[in-house]
């Protein structure tokens, strides 16, 4: 089964794979999606020069579902990656079990980096926004997107974090070089004293609460306080980001019109019909749901009733979180409701990663830094993801 969407060959030790969300001078970049087949960027993207000038090198790129919403990368215009159980894969988590690469770069829109390592056993990192140039990666959810690592360890987390982090003048987002600067190896650790599981954001699967349930009893071995509590604010979380995700996306995709450049129909006899008919050509199903969905959302009729009222769910949850973060070091809470994804169940539950996102969301709406660690996620304070790092590598050590 291939993985990769193209290999490179690098003769350096230090692999790493990037997903299709990255551009890439020599190699195309799709996105996942028809739309943007054979397409090839005149740059890259600045994590990959930052990795390149720390010693790493692209061995290549793996496919991601269309531009990156879905579950696990299903959604691909080449196809979903299942096994012959009907277990959907991840192809960037693939390459890096199979030990092609130490470490994969891929783009955090929807959560699905996140999923993948829990569910593979990996180790991820979403950083504080704004620490980590987003300079040649395609748009999909501007406010949320964030460039993150998946490895097999939290030293190589640790590593890559330290060569891609820092200010990038080239993306207007990027956070003063002092900001970033506390990401780095460099940087003092605060030693964590207290984690909350949040008891409203438990599933019913006894295998994703049996990993909640034995980190934190490691932690608790480890000298940490663990407390049980109730937040149900949190849980709105999922609401609001897909309101401004789908809003955003709507937004971020209406350049694609098969004029300038990427896919083009054959069938049309005006503009408009050049417009329309490459979109419903090359656009997949449930990218177009989602487009609709923020279309709608971003009508005359909604703006103030939903997408504006999502904006303000979203200060809530930020302020939600600083409370927290007064009496806790991090919160401790599922990446995803199962271990494992069936082909069918997707295809039965189309909305399924509209869904699924109740986990990944409260660390996207917010731009909180969030660490995947044995099958679970770790959500700290801004600026603390070295911290919690730290923590989950001498727990990993102590494992051995």
């Amino acid at each position: 089964m291939e993985f990769y969407f193209e290999k490179v060959n690098t003769s350096l030790d230090k692999k790493i794979v990037a997903d299709d969300m990255l551009l890439t001078k020599d190699i195309p970049t799709t996105a996942g999606s028809r739309m943007l087949d054979g397409y090839v960027s005149l740059f890259e993207a600045e994590v990959l020069t930052r990795l390149t000038n720390a010693g790493y090198g692209l061995c290549g790129k793996a496919s991601v579902g269309e531009f990156a919403i879905d579950l696990l990368g299903e959604t691909s215009y080449k196809g979903a990656c299942v096994d012959e159980n009907g277990k959907i894969l991840n192809p960037v988590a693939e390459i890096i079990k199979s030990g092609d690469a130490m470490a994969g770069i891929c783009l955090d829109a929807n959560g699905y980096v996140r999923r993948a390592s829990a569910q593979y056993g990996l180790v991820s990192v979403k950083p504080t926004y704004g620490t980590v140039s987003r300079f040649g990666m395609i748009p999909v959810a501007c406010s949320g997107d964030c460039v993150s690592v998946m490895a097999e360890s939290t030293t190589v987390c640790r590593d890559i974090l330290d060569a891609i982090s820092g200010h990038d003048d080239k993306d207007g987002t990027s956070l003063p070089e002092g900001k970033c600067a506390l990401l780095k190896k460099s940087a003092p650790v605060v030693e964590f004293k207290r984690i909350a599981v949040i008891t409203d954001m438990l599933c019913s699967d006894d295998t994703v609460n049996g990993a909640v349930n034995s980190l934190a009893a490691k932690l608790e071995a480890d000298g940490i306080v663990v407390d049980r509590i109730e937040n149900d604010l949190i849980k709105k979380s999922r609401n609001a980001w897909n309101i401004l995700m789908s809003a955003e996306l709507c937004n971020n995709v209406s350049r694609y019109d098969g004029v300038k450049y990427g896919y083009r129909s054959n069938n049309f006899t005006s503009i408009d019909e050049l417009y329309t008919n490459s979109r419903t050509e090359a656009f997949g199903d449930f990218l177009k749901a989602a487009i609709l969905f923020g279309s709608d959302t971003l009508s005359t009729e909604n703006y103030m009733r939903v997408y504006d009222k999502a904006l303000r769910v979203r200060r809530l949850i930020c302020e939600e979180f600083g409370k927290l973060f007064k009496e806790y070091d991090a919160v401790l809470m599922p990446a995803c409701s199962t271990m494992a994804y069936g082909i069918e169940d997707v295809k039965a539950n189309k909305d399924m990663p509209y869904t699924e996102n109740l986990y990944t969301a409260p660390a996207s709406i917010t731009g909180l830094p969030a660490v995947v660690f044995e099958g679970v996620q770790l959500i700290c304070n801004y600026f603390n993801e070295t911290s919690l790092l730290a923590l989950c590598e001498k727990l990993e050590k102590e494992g051995k």
